[in-house]
């Protein structure tokens, strides 16, 4: 592998998580993919080497690292496994994150060791139904009553909702009674509701393309009453709020993406060398060498792209639209890396024994999850003051 500039310590957690990805998560891959089943001993493992505490402080239980040692990992996982991968980065970036960065000290020091240790998921439970990309038009409603928020409603496509060690999910909702127009409301919060609770109902797990061993769900809410201390930041900005964890998690999806692109690359060396026709190997034949080499520059633009918006973010600089880039070009590299892996690998790209199969059915929602592809360059448009 080329130079990657990382410090001594960023390189051996690279090491590090690629030897787990290896040794630990490979060989199980396929049969939780088949079976569509929670990889419990994969998270089991991920949790023994700090992996879902590796961004928080180390006075939570964290590893005291940050955004970028996250996407180190995220993107080593992502490179056999994408439902691995999504799961640790929705446990910290959609999980953890918004406790830590909005949270009271008191929810803090209460969820967070937790989650940091890897004992419990949390979740969030932002899309609806008729709410996806537009999210300020969310209709779950939580009402104050007596000291308690009382919330109804109803969440799609949450990933981490239903397994076995999920303890929270924090959901959007609508907590004023003034709804702008077009149903778009002027005052979302955000509210943490344990799980389980009564009334919050985890309905049956999605049958979907791809990610098929990540856990999601869609969520119902029926009169779920949470103290009046759950909400989770300030009342009013839960929206403000939900954009700033957005932001973060569109690179660490850009690093998950990365790392099925560079997947792809390595699957196609592998089989380009091994399979041959016509008396020779097939990696012998441009068609094939030249399609290799452009899925190898397509990662490294898309790697390169995330490691810039990560780097701005550390350094307080601003960063949103770097993320959105980030998010654009390396999904977009991954779906179009799966697509030419699929190809190298002829009719055994068909094949759901050959890893390019799960690559290729994993890839098409990094173009659609946590910001199209379409909010991308909606995002990357505004900044240009377009």
């Amino acid at each position: 592998m080329p130079d990657t500039g990382l410090s001594d310590e960023q390189e051996a957690l690279r090491r590090a998580v690629a030897e787990f990805a290896r040794d630990v998560v490979a060989p199980v891959a396929a049969r939780h993919d088949e079976e569509r089943s929670f990889p419990y001993e994969v998270v089991a493992g991920m949790a023994a080497m700090g992996l879902f505490g590796l961004p928080f402080p180390q006075e939570y239980g964290g590893m005291g690292g940050d955004l970028f040692s996250l996407c180190l990992a995220i993107e080593e996982l992502a490179r056999v496994d994408s439902s691995v991968a999504i799961t640790l980065e929705a446990g910290c970036s959609l999980g953890a994150m918004p406790i830590y960065r909005f949270g009271s000290e008191e929810q803090r020091q209460r969820w967070l060791p937790m989650l940091c240790a890897g004992e419990a998921l949390g979740a969030f439970g932002l899309t609806e139904p008729e709410a996806g990309s537009d999210a300020g038009g969310t209709r779950t409603t939580a009402v104050l009553v007596n000291g308690e928020w009382v919330v109804n409603g109803s969440k799609a496509f949450i990933t981490n909702s239903g397994t076995d060690i999920t303890r929270l999910v924090t959901v959007t909702a609508r907590t004023g009674g003034s709804v702008g127009v077009g149903g778009r409301d002027r005052e979302i919060s955000t509210i943490v509701i344990p799980v389980p609770s009564p009334g919050l109902t985890v309905e049956p797990a999605y049958s979907k393309v791809g990610w098929h061993a990540s856990d999601t769900h869609p969520l119902s809410l029926s009169d779920v009453r949470v103290p009046a201390e759950n909400l989770l930041g300030e009342r009013s900005r839960g929206y403000a709020n939900f954009l700033a964890i957005l932001a973060e998690g569109r690179i660490a999806i850009s690093a998950l993406a990365v790392g099925l692109a560079q997947g792809c690359v390595d699957e196609s060396i592998t089989y380009a060398k091994a399979r041959s026709a016509f008396g020779r190997p097939i990696a012998a034949n441009q068609a094939i060498s030249f399609k290799i080499a452009e899925m190898e520059a397509r990662t490294h633009v898309a790697r390169t792209a995330y490691y810039d918006a990560a780097a701005r973010a550390l350094t307080g600089r601003p960063f949103a639209k770097e993320a959105a880039i980030a998010k654009l070009v390396s999904s977009t590299a991954a779906v179009d890396n799966a697509r030419d892996a699929t190809q190298i690998h002829g009719g055994y790209g068909f094949m759901n024994e050959y890893p390019v199969a799960r690559h290729w059915r994993d890839s098409k929602i990094l173009e659609i999850g946590e910001g199209t592809s379409e909010i991308q360059k909606m995002l990357i448009a505004r900044h240009l003051g377009l």
